[in-house]
């Protein structure tokens, strides 16, 4: 008997049963070209040491004007308290500090302060993005609400006070809450300062009265 013929292979039949078309060389050609364009654009563009530096006194003016309302507050606040705690005030003028700290501290919340607002939703330029500085504007707010908030509520209390025990509790207090605005006035000022030393500028963080 003769051996049995075999027959040749027959190519896999696909599941869906339609044939897979291949992706043309020149598409994936024209990919590769797309992303050395975009590398190369960003090489291109990447900002110079002066640009930074324009853009950081972009910066600085921003957020200097968005804190200040509620900087003023605390520095008007706490000079009215040191009116009366060396002894050069009237009844007037104690009743004005209350109101002043009062005041200032509704104006360092964002929920009543428009400028504060705009300091919650500020993007800092990409090319200062090496420099940490979105961490300062939340730390600019937090230095706002509730820190500064605090300080000056502190403040009316020690103002209003009517007994020595309620104004040492009430200083107590303040004595805690300076501490702790102090405290995030060095995380605000680190990484503005180290923008400022790096780009070589003449400037200064916002002030913030503590």
């Amino acid at each position: 008997m003769s051996p049995a013929t075999q027959q040749p292979p027959r190519a896999r039949a696909l599941a869906s049963g339609w044939p897979v078309r291949r992706t043309p060389r020149w598409v994936l050609l024209a990919g590769v070209v797309l992303v050395l364009v975009a590398v190369a654009v960003s090489l291109v563009h990447k900002p110079s040491q002066a640009q930074r530096a324009s853009d950081m006194r972009g910066f600085l003016t921003d957020v200097t004007s968005d804190i200040e309302s509620c900087a003023g507050g605390v520095g008007e606040s706490l000079a009215a308290l040191r009116l009366v705690q060396a002894g050069q005030d009237t009844a007037d003028d104690v009743s004005d500090g209350i109101s002043v700290a009062e005041q200032g501290a509704a104006n360092c919340s964002p929920a009543t302060n428009e400028q504060l607002d705009d300091l919650e939703n500020y993007q800092v330029s990409e090319s200062l993005d090496s420099f940490g500085l979105i961490g300062a504007v939340s730390g600019l707010v937090a230095w706002a609400a509730p820190d500064a908030e605090n300080v000056q509520l502190d403040v009316a209390a020690v103002l209003s006070a009517k007994t020595a025990q309620a104004r040492s509790h009430a200083e107590a207090q303040l004595s805690r809450d300076l501490a702790r605005l102090n405290a995030q006035r060095a995380k605000v000022d680190s990484p503005i300062d180290r923008a400022i030393k790096s780009l070589a500028m003449h400037a200064s963080p916002p002030t913030l009265p503590g």
